[in-house]
């Protein structure tokens, strides 16, 4: 079977092509959606933040008592 020969040019007009298409399919949230996302990522990352400072305060401390 005969290989067709594509300049890299041609390739990558087709990829932006079908890119285009697919992204035309995508179901994008909404304002409001992305907002209330963006607001549950700000607070888990809040509360993790804070959560894993007090385990690194406590662990220092367990290590402090060790090397003592």
């Amino acid at each position: 079977m005969a290989e067709i020969k594509v300049s890299p040019v041609e390739q990558a007009v087709l990829f932006v092509k079908e890119a285009r298409n697919e992204l035309k399919k995508v179901t994008w949230p909404s304002r409001k959606e992305t907002t209330g996302i963006t607001w549950v990522v700000i607070a888990t990352s809040f509360v993790m933040s804070i959560y894993l400072g007090v385990v690194d305060y406590f662990l220092a401390e367990i290590i402090k008592m060790l090397v003592r």
